[in-house]
């Protein structure tokens, strides 16, 4: 596997990471020994260091820093909410107008990896802006109903809890396709068989941040998949 490389100097590097990876190895799968962070090692051939992470189903715009001072720096950043992300997402139902989901998330915890984290922590804040962009209405019975309606969206979130976007997009009743966890299954499996796609409709499109170094106004973008385009031309 040949990363595609969205952005590259000397201080960070940007790929477009494709679903079905983790970033590091993980508790969650101690089985997996094939992960985006060595394989992007060895393929530029130098250490790097994470800085943000993308949920393995999710593709799209990942940074790593090439040392540990610049990795603090962009940790900073983040952490300050000084970088800004657009996502893309296909939803149920139809999703018109824009408008912002400020619902305060509780930490979701993973049974192995939180094992001996506090469970008693209070909800935090969690902000989402969405768009819908445009939508579909497929002739596929789900359910009661007769057909499917699903939606193209755009998602900036402010703040940045664990899988917010799924979580905020199903406290809308719109949740994202392909999500087994806090998605709709019938509608999942409704979609997958017509498409004939089975991951997460869940892309990471941009990321504006300021160069850690330079400080000049940095956007990375990561296009959008074939098979993501294959779909898109049937929504209008």
């Amino acid at each position: 596997m040949v990363f595609e490389v969205l952005y590259q100097d000397n201080d960070l590097i940007a790929i477009n990471k494709p679903e079905g990876w983790l970033v590091h190895r993980s508790w969650l799968d101690k089985n997996e020994t094939v992960v985006v962070m060595q394989t992007l090692r060895d393929q530029i051939g130098q250490h790097v260091y994470p800085i943000h992470r993308l949920d393995r189903p999710t593709s799209g715009v990942l940074i790593f820093a090439l040392s540990s001072d610049i990795a603090r720096l962009l940790s900073q950043q983040f952490a300050e909410k000084q970088i800004e992300k657009t996502y893309h997402a296909i939803v149920r139902g139809y999703v018109d107008g824009e408008d912002t989901i400020d619902y305060p998330l509780v930490e979701e915890l993973d049974k192995i990896a939180d094992k001996f984290a506090s469970k008693d922590k209070p909800a935090q804040e969690a902000i989402t802006f969405y768009k819908g962009l445009s939508k579909i209405e497929l002739p596929i019975a789900v359910g009661k109903y007769q057909t499917a309606r699903y939606s193209f969206v755009e998602l900036k979130p402010q703040t940045g809890r664990k899988h917010q976007l799924r979580r905020h997009l199903k406290h809308i009743f719109h949740p994202i396709i392909g999500d087994s966890k806090h998605g709709d299954l019938h509608q999942n499996r409704a979609f997958s068989h017509y498409f004939g796609v089975k991951r997460l409709m869940l892309h990471a499109s941009t990321i504006k941040m300021m160069h850690p170094v330079t400080h000049e106004p940095l956007t990375i973008h990561a296009n959008l998949s074939e098979e993501w385009l294959t779909i898109l031309k049937n929504f209008r």
